[in-house]
């Protein structure tokens, strides 16, 4: 018996070695079985793939409605607000212990409560049924509405931004290696940026000159012409993917400022930043734009002079890679974040440049900007955004809790947190933590893929920019009630007068 178990062994082994590399020893008959039951697999995780998302869509426009028609109980020292589908945990007193109290609007039992007469009790029902039916007619603080959407890019978006010049442009870092400008009124692509070789991850407009700055994967940052002849290129700009790709054969070389009129395409820059080991994950202009900073995975950020290229100072702390850089919009203030959960304020006003280290996050802090009333707002991996005083950075004011990661975020000049997500929604609070609303999506509108980034404009007719790596940059028009109720009473008042 062993000896014919041992030869039926060696022709199995004889077999195998007979066998190419990659080639299977089962039976054709049993292969083509395993792999029509592996596709019938694939099939069944799809479709509960798809119905989960489905459910969880509805679960977010019933957690909408619901958020929308609370009122606020008290203030607080430090509110924690939850995303869709979550509860609200509020932190009352002076010192800050918890109040221990039933929640306002709770109309279970309670200890020692023995009880209501039965007609109480329906009375009661009918009172919240209807309280509900009231609160889901009335309208969120935020109307939101698709305008455009700007498409073009071969790969997933990193990172878009708006001009500062007042020019009705965007810019956008991309995956495939390129940048572009494109006009905010036609959505068409007015420059394309190709002077990397490698991932573009940021982009920033110059404060005041027609310049842009890119982060890119290849280890360095390019500081390029952004100046676009703009009459020109909006009539005869790209709109679409198609026309974008055939431009690739009829481009304009603005290096040499020959060919026909079409996209036109930039493959030198004004300056090369070298100084970084690893990936340029962020750029940004100090206020004047007279500095620059960027930050890297090499967990060092550099001080750079914008008019000569040269770098200043490094600036070295984080423990991890770091993942965002942003600058204060009128002093030079600095604060950089990293995969380390902590980010970190850089004063430099002063010669001899001072640290303030913030922990407050427990996964990677995944951007930070400050805000016109020195505030600073926070994004972390770990779904949460805090919003912190720049004078007291001791504990943060607000922490609004999420349901999915957070990515690079912006707030607007009257206030309003836009927060992109991984589960691909873009949600709009406000700086005190409460939920005003979230840009629409569905088949036909929305962010298919994650949600990487956006920025705030200031033409009211398109005022947000997001963007994702489903390639598309998506142009919104978000109108703050409280905005139009005070414009209403202003245009009573003049009529009055």
């Amino acid at each position: 018996m062993t000896q014919k178990l041992n030869m039926s062994y060696k022709k199995s082994s004889r077999k195998r070695s007979s066998l190419k590399k990659g080639e299977s020893v089962l039976p054709i008959v049993f292969q083509s079985r395993l792999n029509d039951l592996f596709t019938q697999i694939e099939k069944e995780f799809e479709a509960l793939y798809v119905e989960n998302l489905a459910l969880h869509e509805k679960l977010e426009n019933l957690a909408s409605l619901a958020v929308a028609s609370e009122q606020p109980t008290s203030l607080t020292s430090e509110r924690s607000f939850t995303g869709a589908g979550a509860s609200l945990d509020c932190t009352d007193g002076l010192l800050g212990e918890a109040s221990g109290g039933i929640p306002k609007g709770h109309h279970g039992k309670v200890k020692g409560d023995k009880g209501l007469p039965g007609q109480q009790k329906v009375a009661l029902r009918l009172k919240q049924q209807t309280h509900k039916i009231v609160s889901s007619f009335k309208t969120n603080p935020v109307s939101c509405s698709f305008v455009k959407e700007f498409s073009g890019h071969k790969d997933g978006i990193w990172d878009v931004t708006s001009a500062r010049l007042g020019i009705p442009v965007v810019g956008t870092a991309s995956a495939d290696h390129k940048a572009g400008v494109w006009s905010t009124d036609s959505g068409r692509c007015l420059l394309r940026y190709q002077g990397h070789n490698g991932s573009v991850n940021s982009i920033r407009f110059h404060p005041t000159r027609e310049l842009a700055l890119t982060a890119s994967g290849d280890h360095t940052a390019h500081i390029w012409q952004a100046a676009v002849a703009w009459e020109q290129m909006i009539q005869k700009g790209l709109s679409s993917e198609e026309e974008y790709e055939a431009s690739e054969k009829e481009e304009v070389d603005v290096d040499s400022g020959d060919g026909p009129v079409g996209l036109a395409t930039l493959r030198t820059p004004s300056s090369i930043l070298n100084g970084h080991t690893s990936v340029v994950i962020c750029a940004d202009w100090l206020c004047g734009g007279d500095q620059l900073i960027t930050a890297s995975w090499d967990r060092s950020a550099c001080l750079w002079d914008t008019n000569t290229g040269e770098r200043i100072q490094n600036f070295y702390g984080h423990d991890a890679e770091l993942s965002f850089v942003s600058t204060h919009p009128v002093q030079k203030f600095v604060v950089t974040t990293s995969k380390d959960a902590t980010f970190r304020t850089w004063d430099l006003r002063m010669n001899s440049h001072s640290v303030s280290v913030f922990q407050g996050h427990t996964d990677n802090i995944t951007s930070a900007v400050f805000t016109k009333e020195e505030k600073l707002v926070s994004g972390s991996d770990d779904r949460t955004v805090k919003v912190w005083d720049i004078r007291n950075m001791r504990a943060s004011l607000v922490t609004i809790r999420l349901d999915s990661a957070v990515n690079r975020i912006s707030v607007s000049s009257n206030g309003l947190i836009a927060i992109p997500h991984d589960d691909r929604h873009v949600r709009i609070f406000d700086l005190s933590g409460q939920r005003l609303g979230r840009l629409p999506r569905s088949n036909r509108q929305g962010h298919r893929r994650m949600a990487t980034s956006c920025t705030w404009g200031e033409d009211q007719k398109v005022n947000l920019f997001t963007c994702g790596f489903d390639r598309v940059v998506m142009a919104w028009n978000v109108q703050y009630n409280k905005d139009k109720e005070k414009d209403k009473d202003r245009d009573k008042e003049r009529d009055k007068d």
